[in-house]
């Protein structure tokens, strides 16, 4: 299987997403989604910004490597009553069966950036997009001081050493490897702008509770604490994961958990 897909099918990474659904919503409302616009997300998830895009009119295909999330989304998707969109099984890396300037706009906010081959998911998300659309992406910042990137930094102490050629998707996050990554795709760096932008988890539970439920449902923590037990570590591992998530929480309700994310928001305008 492939490495991304394992990865991605190994937790249930709705678990995580029902904790993203305000923030999803939000940057779809900001995007200006319109009736009848012709949408792609990709490493859609089980559809955070997918079904809310879909219920401002637009016409919607989401796209993700994890089988399980797409079945997740499509059931979503039923149970709203939502006709104008559908999901699909699918590779960042290679787009194939989806034809040129198809899309209006292209979003993939924190999904691209994990795939392995950075220089093929650029090309294949130009591909797609026609002339005058647009791409957005969502990159976490490799170094940002809050949750997501800490949650990946620390998990990385604890991991097996990647295998050789891995590209960090953190480096989606540096502005400079996206002017590049898009401009073998034929992109002129003045048609991508850059904006620091922010997520919010918020977790009905005490920050515990949310490593808990990163230890058990996000695939790179998962991993992190597969390793770790194998060390003897795990307890260090949850003990650091909590003491970050605690100092983050903005919440004054001590049975409520609410972090804030900072990501890269990259928006790309097709010629």
């Amino acid at each position: 299987m492939n490495p991304n897909q394992a990865l991605w099918e190994k937790g249930d990474f709705t678990r995580i997403a029902a904790t993203m659904r305000e923030s999803g919503e939000n940057l779809v409302k900001d995007l200006g989604v319109t009736r009848g616009l012709k949408v792609l997300d990709l490493g859609c998830g089980d559809g955070t910004t997918a079904l809310p895009s879909a219920r401002l009119g637009a016409e919607v295909l989401g796209v993700d490597i994890a089988r399980n999330l797409v079945e997740a989304a499509s059931q979503r998707a039923r149970a709203e009553g939502l006709t104008n969109i559908s999901f699909q099984h699918g590779d960042a890396c290679d787009l194939q069966d989806l034809p040129d300037r198809s899309f209006d706009l292209v979003v993939s906010i924190f999904g691209a950036m994990f795939a392995p081959r950075p220089f093929d998911v650029a090309q294949a998300m130009t591909r797609v997009t026609r002339p005058g659309g647009r791409i957005v992406m969502g990159n976490w910042i490799p170094n940002d001081p809050t949750m997501v990137a800490q949650v990946l930094r620390i998990s990385s102490a604890y991991s097996p050493p990647p295998p050789e050629g891995f590209v960090s998707p953190m480096l989606w996050g540096v502005e400079s490897n996206v002017l590049e990554r898009f401009g073998k795709a034929g992109v002129p760096k003045e048609n991508v702008s850059f904006a620091r932008d922010t997520y919010h988890f918020r977790f009905d539970g005490p920050p515990a509770e949310l490593v808990s439920m990163f230890r058990r449902f996000y695939g790179p923590t998962v991993n992190a604490f597969e390793a770790a037990e194998r060390d003897g570590r795990a307890e260090d591992l949850e003990r650091e994961l909590v003491e970050m998530v605690e100092s983050q929480n903005t919440s004054p309700d001590r049975n409520v958990t609410k972090v804030p994310a900072t990501f890269l928001r990259v928006t790309v305008t097709v010629p």
